[in-house]
């Protein structure tokens, strides 16, 4: 009787209902920010931005829309980080002035860069639960655990959810490094995992287009040691300011050769004390310099680490190359070296940074096969297959990547044993549900509109961004009338171009054109026996557009202004 009471509870019981979507990081290098909800439960999974480009204009970052989480907040039992980028931890004041969050659940080194930069945003208050490799949360439908692995930043996770069917891995960045200069990757649990059974595997596919195996940071350290001890005159080192293993690096280096290390950038200042209080960056005493101090020293003896290795327009390096830094100009006989690899979209700033840094007299030293001065945080093919064959999923979703890097990443998927039909390459917003009868797709299941967000931290409209696309294409016109109150022209049509023509230069068309408008104006205003002046303005726009047009073929927006005196 006790068993068949089992079997009917048992018969009872919801079958689970797994869901698994991005809001973020899928098509794109950048915004990562994924979701597993299973039955009433949800949990987020990073919070990142992009960098934006420059075509979304007077725009710094680019957020996922977090819409549907406002709508299932209910839901929402923690936001999990799995390292300490700005591409999976940048969003996180964004979303929680937005959406109400539990906990944030982060480890080391990425637990203290969030909360430094949530002191920067007042009247947020986060409950942050530190975890570690061996950490375990019991949540109603799933469990979740950890295990470490290596990447270009300390403490970089995977992250493991036990369901009813099974295992959900996320990798995280990832790459594998059997000489780290950190802590090694937890190898055992991976397999372990595999072994328990893995449901859906998500995993990082930054480099999926690359065939040899990632250099260990360990060579590229040794590497770094060689350039900084033989070069004469200054050396100028740009890096990722988040690269805490080759800023440790950088800072040994040039500690053996009894070079002093200046600081310049604010990410790279801010990076560096939040690490170094933690203890992941040691100094030797004395190493590190004010940028005060920077004329004390013999040009020999100096290192210079500084943000910009992405040609970044307001960055140290990029200041430098222009002239327009406060306190260090080039000289003939410095050295800039490069210690990174171009972000796909960024080789035209980082080329014209480059050129300028030539021009000034300066040598440069960049990643090369004779001179490695830089490693990839990210699995290349070898370390994809790899981390398939370990966790052996039933069902696999790229993710971290370009369209074309997801693609390559699910063929490679293939080449490992798994069949074409469980490999699902994904847009934001498609939704993967899994229940006992197995998985289905539904695309553009939710809304992943992109959110901008200019300097002052503030959402941008998408209208406003398509009015400053139109007025950076087309430009701004604006037309003066002056009128008395019997509706005589009181002064001839005045003209103001923005971004349409140079008057000076274009002196017989602005002439044309403000000929053409005083007749329209003229014609307007006389089929009109009592003034209105929005309609006349827009009578007046309506029928100069076309004339402009016929001339150019350009539209400029067009904004005419009547006086009445």
């Amino acid at each position: 009787m006790k068993h068949l009471e089992y079997l009917k509870q048992r018969a009872r019981k919801k079958s689970p209902d797994i869901k698994i979507f991005a809001l973020g990081g899928l098509g794109a290098v950048g915004m990562n920010m994924y979701v597993v909800e299973v039955n009433d439960e949800i949990m987020i999974i990073d919070a990142g931005i992009l960098f934006a480009d420059g075509e979304a204009l007077g725009v710094d970052y680019i957020i996922p829309n977090f819409q549907y989480l406002i709508e299932n907040e209910e839901k929402i039992i923690g936001l999990f980080i799995t390292h300490g980028h700005e591409d999976h931890i940048g969003g996180i004041p964004f979303l929680l002035k937005k959406v109400k969050i539990p906990a944030v659940y982060a480890s080391g080194l990425a637990l203290g860069l969030i909360e430094n930069k949530i002191s920067e945003h007042k009247g947020l208050n986060v409950n942050f639960i530190p975890y570690e490799n061996d950490s375990e949360y019991n949540f109603k439908n799933f469990k979740v655990s950890f295990f470490r692995t290596n990447h270009s930043i300390p403490d970089s996770f995977g992250i493991a959810i036990k369901t009813e069917l099974g295992y959900i891995i996320h990798t995280g960045d990832f790459k594998f490094d059997f000489t780290p200069v950190g802590k090694k990757a937890d190898y055992y649990k991976m397999a372990k995992y595999g072994e328990e059974g893995v449901l859906c595997l998500l995993a990082d596919s930054t480099n999926a287009g690359i065939e040899h195996f990632s250099a260990s940071e360990k060579k590229i350290g040794q590497s770094i040691n060689n350039i900084v001890s033989q070069l004469k005159g200054r050396v100028i080192i740009a890096t990722f300011a988040s690269n805490v293993f080759r800023v440790q690096q950088i800072i040994e280096a040039s500690a053996r050769a009894k070079r002093k290390v200046v600081v310049f950038g604010r990410s790279m200042e801010k990076n560096i004390d939040v690490a170094t209080k933690l203890k992941y960056i040691n100094v030797p005493k004395g190493t590190i310099i004010s940028q005060r101090e920077v004329d004390n020293f013999p040009q020999d003896k100096l290192t210079i680490l500084c943000t910009g290795s992405q040609g970044e327009p307001l960055a140290a390096l990029s200041r430098i190359a222009n002239g327009t830094h406060k306190q260090i100009k080039l000289m003939p006989g410095d050295t800039v070296v490069f210690s990174s690899s171009p972000i796909p979209g960024n080789e035209q700033f980082i080329n014209r940074t480059i050129n300028k840094l030539y021009k000034a007299g300066a040598n440069i030293i960049k990643n090369s096969p004779l001179t490695d001065t830089h490693t990839t945080g990210h699995a290349s093919q070898e370390e994809l297959k790899l981390m398939l064959s370990l966790t052996k999923p039933q069902y696999f979703i790229p993710i971290h990547g370009e369209y074309s890097m997801l693609k390559k990443h699910a063929e490679i998927a293939v080449q490992t044993g798994m069949k074409k039909e469980n490999c699902f390459v994904l847009d934001n917003g498609d939704v993967v549900k899994f229940t006992k009868k197995g998985p289905t797709v539904t695309r553009q299941a939710i809304d992943t509109s992109e959110v901008y967000i200019d300097s002052s931290l503030s959402d941008v409209a998408s209208n406003i961004l398509k009015e400053r696309k139109y007025l950076a294409d087309e430009g701004l016109i604006s037309i003066i009338f002056t009128i008395d109150k019997n509706r005589q022209m009181l002064a001839p049509t005045t003209m103001v171009s923005r971004g349409f023509i140079y008057l000076k230069q274009s002196e017989d068309l602005a002439n044309e054109i403000k000929n053409k408008a005083t007749d329209i104006f003229t014609e307007v205003l006389a089929g009109y026996k009592i003034l209105n002046l929005p309609q006349i303005k827009q009578k007046v726009t309506y029928k100069l557009s076309q004339y402009i047009y016929e001339k150019t073929e350009r539209k400029p927006i067009i904004v005419p202004l009547i006086f009445i005196i």
